[in-house]
């Protein structure tokens, strides 16, 4: 007798899950170079030959969504034909499990965000610095010890979304062809979605393909981080809700802020506010009640929030599919 539903997309998408949670980056041995940076590498070379200062803005806004159509289009039909392949070859299910955990960023994350707590407790300042610029986009000089955490407790908020919950949902809606396409727009969006004067024209249709993306994904990470709340003494899952609905629109990323304002709520520490980055300075108001003056142990509950909101992802995920085939016995 076999289990029904054995090949529902929802059981591969809980299977990747979970070996992205176990193992992470190491699922690619150090040998095979992430999709993502090969993505980076394609994106880079349509902005060094398509995105020229002597070109109008409109000219430059034109070529942008042409970059935009054909990548995140290429990066679709590259999915679709994964997906076909995984449906003729005998070891199929496999690669399309693979494909996924490779894409989604549960483990990777997670380390990245101990790093800063770790590098910020055991060496100091500098420490804190090193390890939060691989996270973050703003100036890590700029940072003092409570500018650190916080970035690093906004960046494990947002990538929540970003790199967790929006490849799940598209996954489901879409397949393998919409977790591709959402990986790629929104590394589109990370390297040339930006406000400064080189990329305003040219990634305009990359930040706003990502903002549309992620207009259910955000508020959900939202909800899920509210959620895993509830199960930690301390924190706030009231607060979370509340500071969510209250704030989540305030920031100027209309993604970011959901998870960040949840995040802010449950902790009890103002989160976003002015930012430095090389650009020059994002002038947010603070998300939440609480005092902007985060800490060590206050990235160490943010991680315990992020972990919890995983695990309730991934039961969401299996407990959809259960509810497709079996049925209660009342």
């Amino acid at each position: 007798m076999t289990l029904p539903g054995l090949h529902d997309p929802l059981l591969l998408l809980y299977a990747g899950l979970i070996i992205d949670a176990l193992l992470g980056e190491r699922l690619l041995l150090g040998v095979f170079t992430h999709p993502v940076v090969l993505a980076g590498h394609a994106i880079s070379w349509f902005d060094r030959h398509l995105n020229r200062s002597r070109r109008s803005e409109r000219v430059r806004r034109g070529r942008g969504m042409l970059t935009v159509i054909l990548l995140v289009g290429f990066a679709a039909g590259l999915g679709w034909g994964l997906h076909l392949l995984s449906r003729m070859i005998v070891f199929g299910d496999a690669v399309e499990v693979f494909a996924i955990a490779v894409l989604l960023a549960q483990r990777s994350l997670f380390e990245h965000v101990a790093a800063v707590s770790a590098g910020l407790a055991y060496g100091g300042l500098a420490g804190g610095r090193s390890a939060v610029s691989h996270i973050v986009g703003r100036d890590p000089q700029s940072l003092d010890g409570p500018g650190v955490a916080r970035a690093a407790i906004e960046s494990l908020a947002e990538n929540f979304s970003d790199g967790v919950v929006a490849p799940t949902f598209w996954y489901v809606v879409l397949g393998l062809p919409g977790l591709f396409a959402y990986k790629m727009a929104n590394t589109l969006d990370s390297m040339i979605g930006h406000k400064s004067q080189r990329y305003r024209a040219f990634g305009w249709a990359a930040a706003r393909l990502d903002d549309v993306l992620n207009l259910v994904p955000a508020p959900l990470s939202g909800l899920l981080i509210a959620a895993s709340a509830f199960f930690d003494g301390e924190t706030s899952a009231g607060s979370a809700a509340r500071i969510m609905l209250r704030d989540g629109r305030k920031h100027h990323s209309p993604n970011a802020g959901w998870p960040e304002a949840a995040m802010a709520g449950a902790l009890g520490v103002a989160l976003a506010g002015p930012r430095h980055y090389r650009d020059g300075v994002v002038e947010d108001p603070f998300l939440g009640d609480g005092t902007p003056i985060a800490t060590v142990p206050d990235i160490n509950r943010a991680l315990r929030l992020y972990f919890r909101a995983c695990l309730m992802l991934s039961g969401l995920v299996i407990g959809a599919w259960a509810a497709r085939h079996f049925t209660l016995p009342w």
